[in-house]
């Protein structure tokens, strides 16, 4: 990618410029008002959340348990079936009818004007020296630079230089067609999430993973037993995959452990990585992490004064409400530069909206017991509380991990049905420093709702 100048081209001076519409779109306020503004976006509107990510993925991911939901009715007493998927349907309420119309909005409003002081450029935004940036043939300048240019997939060579059709996070979702065989190469949680939509939906799921353990990021109890359910209903193989290649039906993988897996698509999900390098940092003394990050400092800002980096391209959370909280504090930073608010990295929570649903927050157990606490452990079975009794639930559970000493919760992990809901309460006692130890009886909890799993699990911690 080039960094020079285009030629002949003159600077237009910003009071602000950001890099990418993801949270980055949420900086100018009505404080900002009075700022001369570029917002520059070489995609579509509202980043990989709103587009590619979480909001698109977890509507298919609401239709896809609806689909699995029926196939499990008969532990219930119900009979009952899922007569036909209709994709196109699936799509068109997903993208056309809402998140197509919400990134055109978005770009019609920052072009119209409700933002006069604001100018959208819609080219690659490229470094070409200190605080100075080439947008396709524009050069712009600005006082104060935020980058929030976000991730892509990562691709392994034996994918990207194949020649054969493969797919990412960023298109699966909009395949002409469901396809009735997948492979799905990763084992993190975008490989998860869609082997949970597309098995849900019909589609018959290999899982190509070169560790041994899917989520391994997880609390170890967490971990075992979603790959026992993972594996009762994905086909799993542990390998590296070594050849793709074309067939009459699809594709074919070859795999390092001498076996083949055929299928009609291929996903592959792999990870992401910050789109860092693709700005020409070097050019603007920007400086960089050893895993690709760009480098910032507790207040988002960068080794070059003025300018600030947020959300993927920096964080070491790739997740959107950590980005959002991110552009809060460098929202406030830009127009408070005399009292800086610190990135907020304190008990980031995070969800995995396959089946059953998983959430966390804070320590593992074995992190808390590596750094030295005396801890206290419960795991809580969902199936031991009468609301699981009513799901007939045999896999989800509650595990907590708290301090002796202090009576303080160290992390939370849930896998099972709302999982991604029951754990806020848990953090909400972490960000204030609550004490289990008299938690517990200081509230109701209401009976018999499913929120009786973190009750007893905090009963039996042991102090």
């Amino acid at each position: 990618m080039s960094t020079t100048t285009p030629q002949n081209a003159q600077a237009e001076h910003f009071d602000l410029i950001i890099i990418g519409t993801g949270s980055g779109n949420s900086i100018p306020s009505e404080d900002f008002e009075n700022k001369k503004i570029a917002i520059v976006e070489e995609g579509t509107f509202g980043g990989t959340c709103l587009n590619v990510g979480c909001i698109p993925t977890k509507m298919y991911v609401y239709a896809a348990d609806l689909a699995y939901a029926a196939k499990e009715g008969q532990r219930l007493g119900i009979d009952a079936q899922v007569n036909n998927v209709d994709w196109q349907s699936i799509i068109e309420r997903v993208f056309v009818n809402r998140i197509d119309k919400i990134a055109e909005g978005g770009e019609a409003y920052r072009r119209g004007d409700e933002t006069p002081n604001i100018t959208v450029f819609d080219k690659h935004a490229t470094f070409v020296g200190p605080k100075t940036i080439a947008v396709g043939d524009d050069v712009i300048t600005g006082d104060q630079i935020v980058i929030a240019a976000g991730s892509r997939p990562t691709i392994p060579e034996v994918y990207a230089e194949s020649g054969v059709k493969y797919y990412t996070n960023e298109d699966i979702m909009r395949m002409p067609k469901q396809p009735k065989s997948l492979i799905i190469v990763g084992g993190g949680y975008i490989a998860m999430e869609f082997a949970h939509v597309f098995d849900g939906l019909g589609t018959k799921v290999t899982v190509v993973n070169r560790s041994e353990k899917l989520l391994r990021h997880l609390d170890e109890d967490i971990v075992s037993r979603f790959n026992e359910i993972a594996r009762e209903r994905f086909d799993v193989r542990i390998a590296n995959g070594t050849q793709l290649t074309q067939n009459d039906s699809g594709v074919s993988l070859s795999l390092d452990d001498g076996s083949t897996v055929e299928a009609e698509a291929i996903l592959v999900a792999t990870g992401r990585k910050p789109n860092a390098d693709l700005l020409g940092l070097d050019s603007a003394g920007i400086e960089l992490r050893e895993d690709g990050r760009i480098k910032v400092d507790e207040y988002g800002r960068t080794s070059v004064a003025g300018v600030w980096a947020l959300g993927d391209v920096s964080s070491p959370y790739m997740l959107k409400h950590v980005a959002n909280a991110e552009t809060r504090a460098v929202q406030h930073n830009l127009l408070h530069p005399e009292d800086l608010q610190k990135m907020p990295h304190d008990f980031v929570p995070a969800a995995v909206f396959t089946h059953p649903q998983i959430a966390s927050v804070g320590l593992t157990e074995a992190d808390a017991r590596e750094q030295g606490f005396d801890v206290t452990v419960k795991v809580q079975n969902y199936g031991d509380v009468a609301y699981g009794w009513a799901m007939e639930d045999s896999t989800g559970i509650c595990k907590l991990v708290a301090d002796r000493k202090t009576g303080r919760l160290l992390g939370a992990h849930y896998m099972g049905p709302q999982a991604s809901t029951l754990i806020q309460q848990l953090i909400t006692a972490m960000v204030y420093g609550l004490d289990m130890r008299d938690f517990t009886r200081k509230q109701y909890w209401i009976h018999p709702a499913l929120p009786e799993v973190t009750e007893n699990a905090l009963l039996g911690l042991d102090w």
